[in-house]
């Protein structure tokens, strides 16, 4: 039985498996260090901007064989991708039997969650042979319910043992499998989930996810240039900025090791020499900014509605809450004041039960006014430094005020991690800017 501490889990995107170069990149990381034990491959990506996912191509391979249409020449073309990266790294090995398998099993409409998982399978498949490290395959141990709902429990107590007998293992990310065995995959972006799930089951000390890019930033860069990375960021502030747009990582990939306290380490597999972001539960190391991130979404809507004494009746908000439920609207962002309520919500959604809303606020509470105010965003400020910080409202505002921004809404979190600001649309880009500026930029500490 081999030892199970100071074990590091190491995924792999798309991205840093897309071709042989990138298999050695991936291949020089895990051999540096005698920890990064476990594997967990995606299927390959992009090799330059108009390249085909392999994901994409057996997606549409797949759906060809499902309307009974030739897929010889689609199929081909992913068995060359696979072969190429194999000759390249002068593999003795051969697919052939492998590709036959799933030939058969598209012709024999084994499902297009059968026909996605393969593209991580064949690639974990080539990256055990090249590390010469055993291939595990989820599909024994990776257990969904009857529902389709993943069962984190049952997962855990089959992989553990079996990861308890192995010493080195590459074990393909993305999916698993249903109570009659046949193949489910994770939502895209699901070998992240995975690779927490496997960091979970081992007690891993680190869970590191090599991308392409080196760990978070504190904003888009399509609207910053260049904007600092962002080098330790909490689960909770990770939370606010997905919640409102910052992707990097899978939403479901975090609840595995954030239970069970493992930090995760976001690194790019072309750099490895950057520290990358971590992510953990709970930090004392001091942010270099009072602030660690910001993000935002545009094209919302805020339905305002304002009515006299509305703070002493009884049950007005859930009324209120009730007329978005029955018309099926969730709600993005709810300030208000003493007579005044805004609900925030996404356009597009509103905007087809738009009248039917209005009609069922204005039954319910009787408003002196209603109204509904497009064309908002809304931006989120986050940061564990800013609860110590003096003045960060106020540093938003004169930013913002200095822009030339009219603020439509602010709103403090009581946990004091976040401040949200509403904005128009056509002022998000600049807004960000701005908030950039004052505190990365002109900030000495």
């Amino acid at each position: 039985m081999s030892n199970m501490s100071n074990i590091k889990v190491v995924k792999f995107g798309g991205s840093s498996l897309a071709d042989a170069g990138q298999f050695r990149k991936a291949a020089d990381i895990v051999l540096a260090d005698p920890n990064r034990r476990f594997v967990v491959a995606s299927a390959p990506g992009k090799r330059f901007k108009e390249d085909i996912k392999i994901t994409d191509m057996l997606y549409a391979c797949y759906d060809k064989a499902a309307k009974g249409e030739d897929f010889t020449d689609d199929f081909s073309a992913i068995e060359n991708r696979y072969n190429e990266i194999i000759s390249e790294l002068g593999l003795d090995i051969s697919l052939a039997g492998e590709f036959e398998r799933i030939k058969s099993a598209f012709a024999h409409m084994a499902g297009r969650d059968y026909a996605a998982s393969r593209g991580e399978y064949l690639n974990s498949k080539v990256l055990a042979a090249f590390l010469d490290f055993e291939f595990i395959d989820p599909a024994g141990y990776v257990k969904f319910g009857e529902n389709g709902v993943f069962d984190l429990d049952k997962t855990i107590s089959l992989l553990r043992p079996r990861l308890e007998k192995c010493e080195h293992a590459v074990i393909p990310g993305f999916y698993g499998s249903m109570p009659n065995d046949t193949i489910r995959t994770f939502s895209r972006g699901g070998s992240d989930v995975t690779g927490s799930i496997v960091a979970r089951a081992v007690k891993a000390e680190l869970y590191e996810n090599w991308t392409d890019v080196s760990g978070f930033l504190i904003c888009d860069p399509r609207i910053v240039d260049d904007p600092a990375p962002i080098t330790t960021i909490t689960y909770r502030e990770l939370r606010e900025l997905a919640y409102m747009g910052a992707g990097v990582l899978h939403e479901d990939a975090i609840f595995p090791v954030r239970t069970a306290g493992i930090p995760i380490n976001i690194r790019n597999t072309n750099r490895p020499e950057d520290r990358g972001t971590m992510i953990v539960a709970e930090s004392s190391e001091a942010s270099k900014y009072v602030i660690t991130g910001i993000a935002g979404k545009k094209g919302l809507s805020a339905i305002n509605i304002e009515k006299d004494m509305m703070n002493s009746e009884l049950g007005f908000g859930r009324n209120v809450l009730r007329s978005l439920e029955k018309n099926g609207l969730n709600f993005e962002h709810m300030p208000s004041g003493i007579d005044t309520m805004s609900v925030i919500v996404g356009t597009e959604a509103l905007k087809p039960v738009q009248q039917q809303v209005l009609d069922e606020i204005t039954f319910r509470v009787h408003p002196d006014h209603l109204e509904v105010e497009d064309n908002l965003s809304l931006i989120a400020v986050v940061g564990r430094g800013m609860r110590k910080a003096r003045g960060t409202a106020g540093r938003i505002f004169s930013a913002l005020a200095h822009a030339k921004i009219n603020v439509k809404m602010i709103d403090q979190g009581s946990s004091e991690l976040n401040i949200i600001i509403g904005v128009s649309d056509e002022d998000f880009e600049a807004a960000i800017k701005a908030i950039y500026e004052i505190f990365v930029l002109t900030e000495v500490r």
